[in-house]
């Protein structure tokens, strides 16, 4: 299948580096357990897909430079590093991804991050989403973020409410115009749970490890360090407490 190129090469959507080592053995090893390689394109994008949406758990591992068998490892992630794995393990079947880099308001994470870190939080926040090609277009793919059972409970907590209906909703890692039916399920078409909270629009990068050597990460400095051996304890500690529980 022959890909548009604009500024980069077929190979480069296929490539391996550092961000993304899928040669790594424990992502090896999966990709082999699911028989993800025997697949389609279409069908191996979907059961890739749902794996990263909700066998990773939403949480904020320490650093949006992880490479994907780290993420693998950790067993959650968020936007970024959720982003970093699916783009390994679809890269890993011969699927070709680039990475679309953006930032979002932080205002659509207020209530996962509790109030009293809130202010830690920059105004802006770095966010990306993974690009898949496959029936000769590019698909959007961003509902992967959250897991199932952590999105079930925020729409429980508004079931009923006007948030619940179809009007926008922003807060708790969500920005959608409808809770109730976010369009996170692989269809082959875009999926989106974060996508009306974008800021900026950085564009288009093959590999992640461009995009935030030109951009960066959220955090630097004392508060990079505070958030790395504090501050996402307690906001993951607050992201399983609602999937528990509920709000």
């Amino acid at each position: 299948m022959k890909i548009p190129l604009n500024k980069f090469s077929q190979s480069d959507y296929l490539a391996e580096t550092k961000m993304l080592d899928f040669s790594h053995p424990s992502i090896k090893k999966l990709v082999q357990q699911q028989g993800w390689q025997c697949l389609s394109d279409y069908d191996a994008i979907g059961a890739v897909y749902n794996f990263v949406r909700d066998e990773i758990r939403f949480g904020y591992n320490k650093d949006d430079l992880l490479p994907a068998s780290k993420v693998l490892s950790d067993g959650y992630g968020q936007c970024n590093t959720k982003g970093t794995l699916l783009m390994a393990l679809l890269r890993a079947v011969n699927v070709s991804t680039r990475v679309h880099g953006f930032t979002i308001y932080n205002e659509l994470q207020r209530g996962a991050i509790p109030n009293y870190l809130f202010r830690l939080a920059p105004d802006r926040i770095i966010h990306s989403w993974v690009e898949v090609y496959v029936k000769d277009k590019w698909v959007n793919l961003e509902g992967y973020i959250l897991d199932r059972p952590y999105l079930t409970k925020i729409q429980e907590a508004f079931s009923g409410t006007l948030a619940e209906s179809c009007n926008n909703f922003s807060g708790y890692g969500i920005a959608t115009p409808c809770l109730s039916k976010p369009d996170i399920d692989w269809k082959g078409t875009d999926t989106y749970i974060q996508k009306d909270g974008i800021a900026d629009d950085f564009g288009i990068f093959a590999q992640p490890d461009d995009f935030y050597h030109q951009y960066g990460t959220n955090l630097s400095g004392f508060k990079k360090i505070l958030f790395r051996f504090v501050v996402r304890y307690l906001m993951n500690m607050n992201v399983n407490r609602i999937r528990r529980k509920g709000l």
